[in-house]
Formats: C-alpha cells, structure tokens, sequence
C-alpha cells in the first residue's frame, strides 16, 4: 500500500492532474471512478490505484478481477485514504483512479474513412470552455460523427474536467490536435471533398434546409468571439440558427449538437 503523498508515482499523478504540458510531454492523462476508469480500453490503461478496503467491498472485488483481466499490463495498487484523496481533481473521490495513455488518431481516422460512411466532421476553434468540449464529444459519438478536429489554442482535451464531461466518448470518437487548422481545413476540403459550414449571421440559409448527406463538417468558435475571420472565410458555405427573442447565438455545445444531430437526421 502506497502511504505517503512523496511518492514519486503520487508527485507525477498530481503533476497530470494539474499542469497540460506535463500530460503533452509523458502522453498521458488522468481517469477517475470506478465508470469512468471502466471505459477506458485496457490497452491504454498504464496504472490503477485504488483507495485502502475498496478490494474489501463486493463491488471493488468484482471491479479488480474484471480490470486484471483485461488490462493484464497495467500495474494496480492500493492507496491509504490520507493519499488518495491528494492524487485526486474531483472533491468526493469514488475510489478508483487510473493513469492512461491518449490515443494516436489520423486525419484518415477523423474522416471515418474505413467506416465507408460520409465524413461527419466538428471543427473547434479556440473553444475555452470544459464543459463545452466534453459535450461536443460525448454528443459526438451519439449523432454518429466520424470525429473532431480541434486547433492547439483550445482547452486541453485531457483535462480533468474535460475528460469527465465527455463519459468516456474520448475514447470512442476519433480527435486529432492540429497547430495550423487553416491548412487542415483545406485538406479536408480540397483534397476530401468535405463541405465546411459556418453558423454565420451572413448566412441566407438555415441549417434545416441543408443538405448534409456528403462529407460535412461543421465549424464551432470560441464561446465569446465566435470564429476567427480568418477560419469563417474558410467556410464552403455559412449557415444560419434560426433565434427568437433578443438571442444572437446559442452557446457553442448546443449549437453544435443541433447541427450533428440534424446530419444524423438526414442520414437516417
């Protein structure tokens, strides 16, 4: 059992909790609860703590035998309460913690190109707010996108606030990080032939009567400036949400979750 917080293995958990460049430079990120850390595939899994007496309950028993068997390379440890609670983002630990790899998704694999289906594509530009990645992910996976594309100035993918909001849909939805998204979304367009749409108060059109059944991807900015004019210019064409009230803008999950759900729509 681990018992004090000057473990090394403790500092470094710490260290990938709080600070991005040291989850950027080890390729690894942080997963807490016993759901959360049974999403996560075992190949991934590098590491499990677990807090002092959860092997003693039924639940944890069942959890341990299940994760041996399916993450047979990741080390698992037993943690004093004290420690535990120190290694920890959330301020009511659910007893379970786990050190995992991130992925090395594609272009190829973002455009859904061995799924044989249309690329289904959100572009994120700056986006700041956890909340709102976790969501755009997790919606992601259920409206069927093939995968995101987000440029390096947003929030970090694998925080810890961002990870929890997406329930485990990190793992499923394609994503690549990119530091020049204008080229990127060039690519897609000229070499693809992805659609890239832009909500945009200059758009004549409203999203409903699109058409999105080819390759489509769908451009979401920064929740207070919008998209860059630079990117929106970009855009193959501008769409608009219809608005009601005194409302200028919906705030960027729901109105990326409106779009993708309307692809979906489409191609059902």
């Amino acid at each position: 059992m681990i018992t004090s917080t000057n473990n090394n293995q403790i500092k470094n958990i710490i260290a990938l909790n709080k600070k991005a460049r040291e989850r950027k430079a080890q390729r690894l990120f942080v997963v807490e609860g016993i759901r959360a850390v049974a999403e996560v595939p075992g190949e991934l899994l590098t590491a499990v703590y677990y807090v002092e007496g959860f092997a003693n309950t039924d639940e944890g028993k069942a959890f341990l035998k299940e994760l041996s068997s399916r993450a047979s390379q990741a080390s698992i440890e037993e943690v004093a309460t004290s420690v535990f609670k120190s290694m920890c983002d959330t301020v009511t630990p659910q007893g379970v913690l786990a050190v995992v790899k991130m992925q090395d998704f594609s272009l190829e694999d973002v455009l859904g190109t061995s799924t044989g289906k249309p690329a289904h594509i959100v572009i994120l530009e700056t986006l700041q707010d956890p909340g709102n990645m976790g969501t755009i992910i997790r919606t992601a996976e259920g409206a069927g996108a093939t995968g995101i594309i987000i440029n390096s100035t947003s929030v970090d993918l694998y925080s810890p606030k961002v990870v929890r909001s997406t329930m485990g849909s990190i793992f499923r939805v394609p994503h690549i990080i990119v530091q020049d998204l204008a080229s990127t979304i060039k690519a897609i367009e000229d070499e693809h032939g992805v659609a890239v749409y832009a909500a945009h108060l200059k758009g004549d059109r409203y999203y409903d009567e699109m058409d999105f059944t080819g390759p489509t991807a769908f451009m979401i900015g920064n929740e207070g400036n919008g998209l860059s004019d630079d990117i929106s210019k970009m855009a193959t064409s501008y769409l608009k949400i219809p608005m009601e009230g005194k409302l200028e803008s919906l705030n960027a999950s729901v109105a990326a979750s409106l779009l993708m759900y309307e692809t979906h729509r489409q191609r059902k």
